[in-house]
């Protein structure tokens, strides 16, 4: 037994040295500087030392702490990210952890507040477009923000660190002390961290106050109808009428290429190939030709398709996956007892998967998901399709295809094609010129053409295309055409 406990000494001093003290290194570098880094998974969820020395933290406070949410600022809409801080406020065990400091009052008008300004956000992302005031109001809000999420990690640092010692005095005081230590420590004053959220409630309660001169308004639908409402997204296919599609044939004959050739070098992997480029530019119409090509049939085995979005739900993805493969499965929500399934289903079989619009950034969650992929056969292949060339750098293990936009005239056939049934605007002269300019100004994105032509199918009347023509959607920066395509669609 002695030896025994010789042995976990030192397994734990040794990853405290190699693993855990460069990980709060680079905890405390995102804290310095919060855009470029990035951590979302629990570090604590698969820790080894805790369980060693004999402690538990409760996993949503565990979650709560390492969870990234600064970089989804970057990539989503704001709402997201005041949506999270609100989450995190409102966590049972932040919540314990407040009323024990008796800063709970301070917390909960913290919380009200970011709600006020949440409720508004929808109408202040459209009114942006048209009011460089807003823009400038979105701006302040997205830099406190970030305040406000690094006063939350102060507090539930705090919280993690109060969990733990409140844990009975299992195992060797020495590491317990250590790992203690290991914890960073926002503050160890009851005043200097209710000091520290009056002060940022004041800075948050004076941007809110500002909606007001904006005229910034709740939408229908307010903070209740937040989950309703990220459920309403319409999930891609593997369906495409392939006349409708212009000016791809040469991406999907490289793609089509790509999934042919059975690679000996990749034996131990499947082979994953990114599809990267901006919304809107036609990533997934390029995967359903891939997938739905003749020749790529006859290849594989298997085929599947899945729709990720950026809930990268690895228990959900991969029972979508078996459900595909084997529709007679019974319903089981068990991770282990799906990817022991899936991965017989695999065995031995040559498959293509295409996981469609995926933006999750994490190694941990992309290497558990792939586990089950293991077992096909040789010149299995995934393809993936993403705006974030984050996601290229944890899923490829090919070089990633950029998919360019249309040239003018694709872009025009498709334009005329959706919206008149014609190749080309000649037997309409009259909408000629103000047609050609609208596709111009779609800059070669087909979904840009598709939503514009949408709101001109069948549409004769010169009028009406001279409507969308000088409408404000244009009126927005260069740089902006992530908001050029949500305004459309």
């Amino acid at each position: 037994m002695g030896m025994v406990l010789k042995l976990q000494q030192a397994y734990m001093l040794i990853f405290v040295d190699m693993l855990l003290l460069p990980f709060l290194e680079g905890w405390n570098a995102r804290k310095r500087n919060p855009v470029s880094h990035r951590y979302s998974n629990s570090f604590w969820s698969y820790c080894p030392v805790p369980a060693l020395i004999g402690i538990e933290f409760p996993q949503s406070l565990v979650t709560l702490q390492t969870k990234n949410m600064a970089g989804f600022v970057g990539e989503a809409v704001l709402s997201g990210f005041i949506q999270k801080l609100v989450d995190m406020v409102t966590s049972p065990e932040f919540w314990k952890y407040a009323r024990k400091e008796q800063v709970d009052s301070e917390l909960k008008r913290l919380k009200n507040i970011l709600i006020k300004i949440y409720v508004v956000l929808n109408d202040a992302e459209e009114k942006q477009m048209t009011n460089p005031l807003v823009k400038i109001w979105l701006d302040e809000l997205r830099d406190l923000a970030y305040d406000v999420e690094d006063i939350l990690d102060d507090f539930a640092t705090e919280a993690l660190r109060s969990s733990m010692m409140a844990q009975p005095q299992q195992g060797t005081t020495k590491a317990r002390g250590m790992l203690s230590s290991l914890i960073p420590s926002a503050s160890t004053s009851n005043s200097s961290m209710r000091s520290k959220i009056e002060e940022i409630t004041a800075r948050l309660q004076d941007i809110s106050a500002q909606k007001n001169d904006l005229d910034l308004r709740e939408i229908a639908g307010g903070w209740s109808d937040r989950k309703r409402k990220g459920a309403q997204i319409l999930p891609t296919t593997s369906l495409v009428v392939e006349s409708d599609v212009y000016g791809r044939e040469t991406d999907k004959a490289a793609i089509v290429d790509m999934l042919l050739k059975d690679d000996p070098s990749s034996d131990e992997e499947v082979s994953v190939i990114p599809i990267v480029g901006m919304g809107g530019i036609g990533k997934t119409t390029l995967a359903q030709l891939a997938f739905n090509e003749d020749k790529v049939k006859g290849h594989f085995d298997l085929r599947e398709w899945v729709y990720v979005s950026d809930d990268f739900d690895v228990s959900r993805i991969t029972k979508t996956i078996l459900q595909s493969v084997d529709p007679g499965t019974r319903d089981v929500n068990d991770l282990n007892l799906i990817q022991v399934n899936l991965k017989e289903n695999f065995s031995g079989k040559k498959f293509l998967l295409v996981l469609d619009d995926v933006w999750n950034e994490n190694c941990h969650e992309w290497d558990t998901l792939c586990m089950p992929m293991t077992a096909g056969a040789p010149g299995s292949k995934l393809i993936v399709t993403t705006c974030n060339e984050g996601v290229v750098a944890v899923t490829g293990t090919c070089p990633a295809y950029p998919l360019r936009e249309l040239t003018y005239n694709d872009c025009l056939s498709l334009f005329t094609q959706q919206g008149l049934r014609t190749i080309n605007l000649d037997a309409h002269p009259h909408l000629k010129e103000v047609g050609e300019e609208i596709v111009r100004r779609c800059k070669g994105l087909p979904l840009a053409a598709k939503a514009l032509v949408g709101m001109l199918r069948n549409q004769l009347n010169r009028d009406a295309w001279e409507n969308i023509l000088t409408s404000k959607i244009w009126d927005l920066p260069e740089n902006n055409v992530g908001i050029f395509m949500c305004r459309l669609t």
